[in-house]
């Protein structure tokens, strides 16, 4: 017979059921995750020193989690365009990418509909970069000194070549060329591959890069005046740091691997696991020692503490540099 209080209880039954069961079908899903490839979203130009090192990465992690990890570059906006997809990807791990440390300026320029300190989950944070300047070889500059004194005589006349508006690099110069009390133009690019190419074949005058230019400043094609680490790059002992040039300023923007906001703990977990064991690995070690870019790892709960702490250097970097006026 069918009552009100025998209604109440079947359906207090089956609510409880249904609850258990979500319960227990939820860990069992995220365990048996990833079941097909991941894409990693790679916010600059194939062949780029950040694309190197972060499909050095996925080889290793994609060994670990027992799924293809494919690289998928998303160039442009110095970065952003790359950062937006994954900020807007489903948090179900299946969509993974790097995050730069830039996110920190251009959500608070309004450049990227999201917040660095809300809408991304972090897994670590892996490698710095070398960053430096660069002048063809037949270049009248023989030191920084010498680049900074020419463009304190000829105002807007020098130009450099960077990976965008408001890259690293571009900053970088910005706040270089504040120090020195000079007046530099700027040309950016897409991705440092593209920036390196208009130097090699003489459209601009200088390159503002990570160790893109390795290679050609070996084989005598390029010279570079100064590296912009805290250490003088362990591959380029001759050449002076920017501190050591007299110019009191380090750059060195550490590449980070994150997703979407919302993904599952255990998710999570295993991604942590496994990027922890990828820069860990000789592969990649081989590959940033290649690039000189300094090992830099933070677990994720670590490198989200350190993203909130550049988002506040961020704040007082772009009132000093003015550089809403870019906007």
């Amino acid at each position: 017979m069918h009552t009100p209080d025998n209604g109440r209880r079947r359906f207090m039954r089956g609510a409880l059921g249904a609850a258990a069961l979500a319960v227990t079908a939820g860990p069992l899903r995220a365990q048996d995750w990833p079941e097909r490839p991941i894409s990693f979203i790679c916010p600059w130009t194939a062949g780029g020193t950040g694309d190197q090192a972060m499909r050095a990465l996925c080889v290793v992690a994609a060994r670990v989690l027992g799924q293809p990890i494919v690289v998928d570059n998303r160039a442009g906006a110095s970065g952003m365009i790359g950062v937006k997809a994954l900020a807007s990807a489903k948090p179900d791990g299946y969509t993974i990418g790097q995050i730069p440390v830039s996110v920190t300026r251009f959500a608070q320029l309004g450049l990227l509909q999201a917040d660095p300190r809300r809408d991304f989950t972090y897994i670590a944070r892996t490698s710095g970069q070398t960053f430096g300047i660069a002048v063809l070889a037949q270049a009248p500059f023989k030191t920084l000194r010498d680049f900074a004194g020419h463009a304190k005589a000829h105002p807007g006349k020098l130009t450099y070549a960077h990976a965008g508006v408001g890259s690293a690099t571009h900053v970088g110069m910005q706040e270089f060329a504040l120090l020195a009390g000079i007046e530099l133009h700027h040309v950016p690019y897409k991705g440092g591959a593209e920036a390196l190419q208009s130097v090699l074949s003489g459209h601009v005058d200088a390159l503002a890069d990570s160790s893109s230019w390795a290679p050609h400043v070996q084989a005598g094609t390029l010279r570079l005046l100064a590296t912009w680490g805290a250490q003088r790059a362990q591959r380029f002992q001759d050449t002076p740091t920017l501190k050591e040039s007299g110019y009191d300023m380090v750059v060195d923007a550490p590449n980070g691997v994150g997703a979407p906001r919302g993904l599952p703990p255990a998710v999570t977990a295993r991604l942590r696991a496994a990027f922890r064991q990828a820069v860990a690995s000789a592969e990649f070690k081989a590959v940033i020692d290649r690039l000189d870019a300094p090992l830099m790892y933070l677990d994720g709960p670590d490198y989200e503490k350190y993203i909130h702490a550049a988002y506040q250097q961020e704040s007082a970097r772009i009132e000093k540099l003015r550089l809403r006026e870019w906007q």
